[in-house]
């Protein structure tokens, strides 16, 4: 499996830090970043198992207006969802041995029109755009997480504020 130890190497002078406390916290967080997701737009997603990865994405999810319910696409590799008003592609890269297998499942292209959330994104963030969203999700508490917001290229000058 590709590993690596932290989701951006983006200097911590762009880093957004925000807290959710519940799930339900979680899942709203999740909402509001879809409202500052554009067609192309790609975010990759880290942290230990069990953080929240998921369940962020199904918020975002929602504010895209999916109404399917979201589930790990860990043995899949990739979920499509296009009743939104964009197309999300969700894709799990932990079970994938190399960026070259991520390569080859032409995601991005997949979510050209839409976005592309990738959870256990650390692993294959040389192989994507240069403008993407990297998130670090760390367990706080019974049901704190901790989210970090590394904005890549473009992300930069985009505005986060209303999301955190």
């Amino acid at each position: 499996m590709i590993r690596s130890n932290s989701v951006s190497s983006v200097p911590n002078s762009h880093m957004i830090s925000t807290r959710t406390d519940t799930p339900a916290e979680t899942l709203a967080l999740g909402r509001r970043l879809a409202s500052v997701l554009a067609p192309g737009d790609v975010v990759l997603l880290g942290g230990r198992l069990g953080t929240g990865k998921t369940l962020l994405t199904g918020g975002i999810a929602e504010g895209l207006g999916i109404d399917d319910p979201i589930v790990s696409p860990t043995f899949v590799i990739a979920r499509v969802y296009l009743d939104g008003f964009l197309p999300l592609v969700h894709a799990d890269v932990y079970r994938l041995s190399s960026i070259l297998e991520f390569e080859d499942l032409d995601l991005e292209e997949t979510a050209a029109s839409g976005v592309l959330v990738v959870e256990w994104g650390e692993a294959i963030e040389d192989a994507v755009s240069e403008d993407r969203l990297a998130i670090e999700i760390e367990i706080d508490g019974e049901t704190g997480r901790e989210f970090r917001l590394f904005p890549h290229g473009s992300w930069v000058g985009r505005s986060l504020e209303g999301v955190v």
